[in-house]
């Protein structure tokens, strides 16, 4: 199993960047996919990034490529989202997830607000 806790929102301005963090206990942290959500208000959750377990092969969202970046440090048992050039789109809670094959483990989400 794995406990996920998010940190790293807040409010930005546009154009601003915000580095979340997920930091996550539990055994086999490495084995995991992991993948960053977001759900803006009155809207579903959506697919922002994933980077796979030993491979490190990463996904992004068409909406955030090229502005977001995936990362994970297996020692530290931790995934990140760079978030960069941000915009009033960007605004949502943003929920990391892990699993193998389907996401079973989910945070609690931290909100992310970017004003025009």
């Amino acid at each position: 199993q794995l406990q996920l806790v998010e940190s790293g929102g807040g409010l930005v301005q546009a154009g601003g960047s915000l580095r979340l963090s997920c930091a996550a206990s539990g055994r086999s942290f490495s084995s995991y996919t992991m993948g960053w959500f977001r759900q803006a208000p009155g809207k579903e959750r959506e697919f922002v990034a994933s980077i796979h377990s030993y491979a490190y092969s990463t996904f992004y969202a068409d909406s955030v490529k090229g502005r977001f970046t995936i990362s994970r440090d297996n020692a530290k048992n931790t995934v990140y989202l760079q978030m960069n050039s941000l915009i009033p789109e960007d605004t949502a809670l943003y929920y990391c997830a892990g699993g193998v094959g389907v996401y079973n483990y989910w945070g609690q989400g931290t909100q992310v607000t970017v004003s025009s």
